[in-house]
């Protein structure tokens, strides 16, 4: 049965994942550490390697005896994900990766590296059941939550490619992370949250990184970003918009039948006010579905004034959809509508299209 708040969308609990170190708060590791009879300060060592070093192999962990490591290895660090297939593009600087889950499901993360920055996009569920018609996952349906651990193993996975000097460019470190794979973060709170902890707290608690690197996207679970706001993490909240308007956001976005375009905007306003971070509004461009420019007028006159950016994206078609990339006229005159009533309004570099680069498209093609 749901517990008392908890959201209808939220993913049944088949197939759930072995308990993972990464899945535990440091008080937890060291009782799963005491439970296998060694020392609590042990999950602080191992935790450090893991976190820290970055360092998958228990023959490197020189400070923890060789008996330790094993028993601590065998039971709390279990092959969570497996590779099935990676593409590369932009000479090196963006990998797709597909990976299998214990029981067999498929997800995606993308590793994207600019001038400035590595940004890692994460699956939190595999499949979606937000039903959005434009959307690859949406289209595959929802198989289940990710845990805490299947989560951040995605950035942990990405890190150590970069550390040892895998992805083109040399080696390198994790900056961002955008929650804008497979899945609706939201539906996935509870898991959601415990790896932004993991992402975020020091060694040995966590990655140590900032708060502020991270973007966790949404199409509008409004109880859940209020929760979001709550909790003391300044990341940023990227809202899946996509219409001004409830009527065809009704149908581009179909939770907006349960919380319209005004509910989802007031949410959003909540959070910056108690976070003081900047709300990003993420609005794919679909020739004439939603880039007519009184939309975008619409649109501008419902976020003039808040602490809001506008992120544009041109769609990346899934296969066999009628629906396509707005003309650049279109795209121009959209902006202008924005920029003219004061909202900051960028185009989304549109990275990984000649690899399926929509969210869910290679593991559709991948068994």
């Amino acid at each position: 049965m749901p517990e008392p708040g908890e959201l209808v969308f939220d993913a049944p609990r088949k197939g759930k994942p072995p308990v993972h170190l990464t899945d535990l708060d440091p008080g937890a590791r060291k009782a799963a550490v005491v439970d296998l009879g060694l020392p609590g300060f042990r999950a602080d060592q191992v935790s450090r390697q893991w976190f820290g070093r970055l360092s998958d192999d228990p023959s490197e962990w020189t400070d923890v005896p060789a008996e330790a490591r094993t028993v601590i290895s065998d039971a709390l660090l279990p092959t969570l994900l497996t590779p099935i297939r990676e593409i590369s593009c932009d000479d090196g600087a963006t990998v797709k990766s597909v990976w299998r889950l214990h029981d067999g499901a498929l997800v995606e993360s993308v590793l994207m590296r600019y001038p400035e920055r590595v940004t890692m996009c994460v699956s939190s569920q595999a499949g979606c059941g937000m039903n959005c018609p434009f959307c690859a996952t949406g289209q595959a349906g929802l198989t289940r939550n990710l845990s805490t651990a299947e989560i951040v193993e995605q950035v942990i996975a990405g890190a150590r490619a970069l550390q040892r000097g895998e992805i083109e460019g040399g080696p390198g470190r994790v900056s961002n992370v955008v929650f804008m794979g497979m899945g609706e973060p939201l539906a996935n709170y509870r898991a959601v949250v415990a790896a932004l902890h993991r992402l975020t707290d020091p060694a040995p608690g966590g990655l140590g990184m900032s708060a502020r690197g991270i973007t966790v996207s949404t199409v509008g679970l409004v109880p859940r970003i209020r929760d979001l706001a709550r909790e003391g993490l300044p990341v940023t909240l990227a809202v899946s918009l996509h219409a001004p308007d409830d009527q065809l956001r009704d149908t581009l976005v179909p939770v907006n039948t349960r919380w319209k375009v005004g509910e989802v905007l007031d949410a959003a306003w909540e959070y910056a006010e108690l976070t003081h971070r900047r709300v990003s509004i993420e609005y794919a461009l679909i020739k004439d579905i939603n880039d007519q420019r009184w939309r975008a007028e619409l649109l501008g006159d419902l976020l003039a004034g808040h602490l809001v950016h506008v992120n544009l994206i041109p769609l990346n078609p899934t296969p066999g959809s009628a629906w396509t990339a707005s003309r650049p006229q279109d795209e121009r005159a959209f902006v202008r509508a924005l920029e003219e009533r004061g909202v900051q309004v960028t185009v989304r570099d549109t990275r990984g299209r000649e690899i399926d680069g929509a969210c869910g498209q290679l593991a559709a093609t991948t068994s």
